[in-house]
């Protein structure tokens, strides 16, 4: 396990631009706006050789007294329990203020490795805005413009000193990613939440409370699965604030990096339009889908609910009937751990190749039982295909006639290698060629 440091500091002192400088990503949501990160983002990164964890973390503010920021403090103190080295960022502008003082104070008593960083020093003419933070009793004090690049590399040579190169490891196994997406408040979050057995995301009542994408590797039964937990999509006429609109551009973003999307939807407040929205989000990226219906345990001993949200499904939901369904409830935990199995099934349809021999005798199979009709003058024929890629499973079939397949032939033809091929569950995608 490579070094785990933790950024942490109160709201807006520049953590998660520091965090974004070092990943050299754009993972951590950036703003002017104070509290804008709440969960802990990871990252493994390498400085110079040298291989980190970094974690960003929320803004620790103890005199607001709110439950979700209350949440917030118990994420960074979380943070600060798992990692092995602390940069204990400030704000060079604005001075010392109490909030610093208590994480100094808290900081202190954790006995860790705990680098002092002065955020917003521009260049040596404002290093001298650095001597008043010597005061909160740390050995040193860096300064740093995080937006800059101007002392990194002092702070993070220091920060780096003594760490352990791990050995050369054996290729790790592949990871299946899987996405959870949905509306606010269908419970994403606390379904990752019980799969991992610890409150490792907010949760809370309020909707919007996920802002960032969070990535939490998992492993089950000899297998590594990587959660992506997201924000709450809304229709785009209710997404006001900038923040949100970058949240919802992140969630969608997710399904460009998973295998499997994992649609979260609200059994008690039934199927929405916004809902079919997401699917089709979905299924226009090629995703594996699974239908996984949360707050189950509301409605399971309801027979009107139950069939409202039946009709709901067959009604919104039929252009992905192929898609697996799972009743469960994040809240008890019920059916919770079927999901990983109905993932790896979805996931090794998902990425199956199949030989051109049982797919050919697929297409002369269905041939036999429906040729394509006939359209103006000749016949269409479908002479041979062959698979081209996989996740998901991309046929292409040859014809004489392309341009004369009429679309429900082509819904005929996919149907029929879901159930020859043994791939019921995956979306496929069907190209007609000239031969």
């Amino acid at each position: 396990m490579s070094c785990i440091t933790a950024i942490v500091g109160r709201p807006n002192v520049g953590k998660s631009t520091l965090f974004n400088r070092l990943s050299r990503s754009r993972d951590a949501l950036v703003d002017d706006l104070p509290g804008i990160t709440r969960d802990r983002l990871y990252a493994s990164i390498f400085w110079k050789g040298t291989p980190m964890t970094l974690i960003d973390t929320g803004g620790f503010d103890d005199a607001d007294h709110q439950p979700l920021l209350v949440k917030v403090r118990e994420q960074v103190v979380k943070a600060i329990d798992e990692a092995d080295r602390i940069i204990f960022m400030v704000d060079g502008s604005q001075g010392i203020l109490p909030a610093d003082q208590e994480m100094a104070g808290i900081l202190r008593r954790c006995e860790k490795p705990v680098f002092l960083a002065v955020n917003k020093i521009d260049g040596p003419e404002h290093e001298s805005l650095v001597y008043d933070f010597y005061t909160m009793g740390m050995e040193k004090a860096y300064p740093l413009s995080a937006a800059h690049g101007f002392g990194l590399n002092a702070l993070m040579e220091d920060v780096v000193k003594g760490v352990q190169r791990p050995e050369a490891e054996k290729g790790e196994s592949a990871q299946i990613r899987v996405s959870i997406l949905g509306r606010p408040n269908a419970g994403k979050s606390s379904l990752i939440n019980r799969i991992l057995g610890i409150d490792r995301l907010l949760v809370s009542d309020l909707p919007g409370t996920t802002r960032d994408t969070v990535d939490t590797p998992f492993h089950w039964q000899g297998k590594d699965f990587l959660l992506i937990d997201t924000a709450g999509i809304r229709r785009r006429s209710r997404v006001k604030e900038k923040i949100e609109k970058f949240s919802v551009i992140k969630a969608l973003k997710s399904l460009d990096r998973c295998h499997v999307a994992v649609i979260l939807l609200d059994a008690w407040a039934g199927i929405a339009e916004q809902d079919a929205r997401i699917c089709g989000y979905a299924i226009e990226k090629g995703r594996a889908i699974i239908l996984a219906v949360n707050k189950w345990d509301l409605i399971k001993k309801d027979p009107d609910r139950k069939k409202a949200l039946s009709d709901s499904f067959d009604r919104q939901l039929n252009f992905i009937s192929f898609a697996p369904r799972i009743n469960l409830s994040a809240l008890s935990g019920e059916r919770v751990k079927t999901l990983f199995s109905k993932i790896d099934l979805l996931y090794e349809q998902f990425r199956r190749k199949t030989g051109t021999g049982p797919l050919n005798r697929a297409i002369e199979d269905m041939m036999r039982k429906n040729p394509p009709p006939r359209t103006g003058r000749g016949s269409v024929k479908l002479f041979y295909g062959t698979q081209t890629r996989t996740g998901p499973p991309t046929f292409v079939v040859f014809t004489n006639r392309p341009d004369k397949i009429h679309f429900s032939y082509k819904r005929f033809v996919v149907n029929q290698l879901r159930e020859q091929l043994g791939l019921d569950l995956t979306p496929i995608r069907l190209f007609f060629k000239k031969k």
